[in-house]
């Protein structure tokens, strides 16, 4: 279900199946289009949102049906937020940085990638914010 709060507030609230979150990736980006972000800027907002679901439903909410990922997106003045909520108890531990060279040589296995990209897309990410309903990773793309 897709929410308008207000003109600069938008909240999907997604099942906790794999898929949805290209609904989260497809409204973010026409949200961000509306508001002036750049192409390239929203092709990372994408990615950052897909990434970020796919996170939510398979960590955070371990994979339950009943589960449900709460993307909202908010348009400030200067900034693009999206924040995904799932219903986990949060990150315990940052995973370390990958060695991309083992991966795209098939040393290591090719998952494990999402928070890595995400840090690298996004201006400002935030990990473990814990809410009254569960963790959310907080990302921001500046407006220029």
């Amino acid at each position: 279900m897709i929410q308008i709060l207000d003109e600069r507030t938008i909240e999907v609230n997604l099942p906790n199946k794999i898929g949805y979150e290209r609904v989260a990736m497809d409204c973010a980006a026409s949200f961000a289009k509306i508001v002036g972000l750049v192409s390239a800027r929203i092709e990372d907002l994408k990615t950052a949102v897909s990434e970020a679901c796919l996170n939510a439903m398979e960590h955070g909410n371990r994979g339950r049906p009943d589960a449900r990922v709460i993307v909202t997106m908010n348009c400030g003045d200067d900034d693009f937020s999206v924040s995904v909520l799932d219903e986990g108890e949060g990150i315990r531990e940052l995973p370390k940085e990958p060695d991309i060279e083992k991966k795209i040589e098939k040393l290591e296995a090719p998952n494990g990638l999402g928070l890595f990209l995400i840090k690298q897309l996004v201006d400002q990410v935030e990990f473990n914010e814990m809410t009254k309903d569960g963790h959310a990773v907080r990302m921001v793309i500046k407006i220029t």
